[in-house]
């Protein structure tokens, strides 16, 4: 079993790896041009997190039912899962674009954008939102790809998109010198980079797709139980981004300074998530494909050693954080203030991991079960919980208090899960 996990885990690992990679050499050409420009790329890609996060289920509920299909050898499951999840990211995706203009102006108000870098973060917007049909597309062939045990060409293509990116946004920043509009251009065009080759190595699948019928595509119970399972996802993913917004924009009420420690520390949770999430995907094409296959044994395993595997790397990440923290703070800015007022914080890139590793690692085992509507409950009664707490610290405006409220938020969200497991366990479908 550790075999299987770590085929599956370390390619997702390096892949997911790659995409805080990404936002960390974005991060880093604006900090070192202003806090301005850091604030601005810090919450115009907080925005789209906000968007795109949402539709997440696209590739969850995708990775879930494709490895279910696949444990049950059913091709035809496996095609009509594809093409299901390719039409509703189209569909999606035109909605995204035909409604740009209040989807930015909804999420300015709620997020309390400030006038001094509003300008800013509208340019990124204006360019970036023109990328969400690659965006979302990549989403379901990423999640079928894992649901077939291939965690290979998701790196590849990971890998591919954010080198492209890295080079255009370097190359439009820093010699065309673009600002903040460079790495929104070099996100849309790696994206449309990235979705052709993708839709290039699906045909390394040619045997296992089957012919098209518009029929068994639109079946109306298999279509509405497709959507079902992918609203309640879209419903835990809402909440879960909710969450991360109103922590931006909470912060953001705190002042410019609060704003800009508050986007490199959630930095440090990326490199965490993305890390710990390599385990967590590996649980959810393992955990999807012996749930189909009815393997209760290696079902039982995959639970199992996915914790085990989780716990060691966020105890890795607590040693590097601890060693090496004020170094790595280098890397995101270097203004000397900015440095010194996010130091007193470093504690809590330490204690993010082990408060988070239950809950990744459950989101992925509950991902391979379809076990969509317990994963949404969860996350809203802990939704529910840290705004309680937050409010009631917020009156001690103490960014410390804040990121305990927040850090709890991703606790109870673990316990949550355990609990609701212990109780029912593969009946919690």
């Amino acid at each position: 079993m550790n075999r299987e996990i770590l085929r599956l885990a370390i390619p997702n690992i390096l892949s997911n790896i790659s995409v805080p990679l990404l936002s960390t050499i974005d991060t880093a050409l604006m900090g070192h041009q202003s806090s301005l420009h850091l604030a601005a790329v810090g919450i115009a890609s907080m925005i789209f997190n906000l968007i795109y996060w949402n539709f997440g289920f696209l590739r969850m509920g995708t990775t879930g039912m494709s490895a279910q299909a696949y444990g049950e050898n059913n091709n035809n499951k496996l095609t009509n899962t594809l093409a299901r999840a390719l039409i509703l990211s189209f569909g999606i995706s035109l909605l995204l674009m035909l409604f740009q203009e209040p989807i930015i102006q909804f999420i300015s108000f709620a997020m309390n954008i400030d006038q001094s870098y509003y300008s800013m973060v509208r340019d990124y917007f204006d360019i970036r939102i023109f990328a969400a049909p690659a965006t979302l597309a990549l989403y379901v062939l990423f999640g079928w790809f894992f649901g077939v045990q291939n965690a290979i060409i998701p790196l590849i293509l990971t890998l591919f998109i954010n080198a492209v990116n890295i080079v255009l946004s370097y190359y439009f920043v820093n010699i065309l010198g673009y600002g903040i509009q460079g790495v929104a251009y070099g996100t849309l065009i790696a994206q449309y980079s990235g979705i052709v080759l993708a839709f290039i190595l699906i045909f390394r699948y040619k045997d296992r797709l089957t012919a098209l019928k518009a029929e068994a595509i639109f079946n109306k119970t298999k279509f509405l139980k497709f959507l079902n399972i992918n609203k309640d996802i879209f419903i835990r993913t809402v909440a879960l981004t909710f969450a991360f917004a109103f922590f931006y924009a909470q912060s953001a009420k705190e002042g410019e300074m609060a704003l800009a420690i508050t986007v490199i520390l959630l930095q440090f949770l990326s490199w965490i998530s993305f890390g710990i999430d390599g385990f967590a995907y590996a649980a959810e094409s393992l955990v999807g494909k012996y749930f189909g296959a009815k393997n209760w044994e290696k079902f039982e395993q995959a639970i199992k050693y996915s914790f085990y595997w989780g716990f060691g790397l966020a105890f890795f990440y607590a040693v590097i954080y601890y060693f090496g923290g004020e170094k790595l703070l280098g890397i995101y800015t270097d203004k000397a203030d900015l440095i010194e007022a996010t130091k007193p914080y470093l504690i809590w890139t330490i204690v993010m991991g082990f408060a988070g590793i239950m809950a990744f690692v459950w989101d992925g085992i509950f991902i391979g079960m379809t076990a969509s509507k317990a994963m949404r409950d969860s996350v809203v009664l802990s939704l529910v919980i840290f705004i309680a707490i937050f409010y009631f610290v917020k009156p001690y405006h103490s960014l410390h208090l804040y990121w305990f409220s927040f850090v709890l938020f991703l606790f109870v969200r673990g316990v949550l899960q355990s609990l609701m497991f212990w109780k029912k366990g593969k009946g919690l479908t």
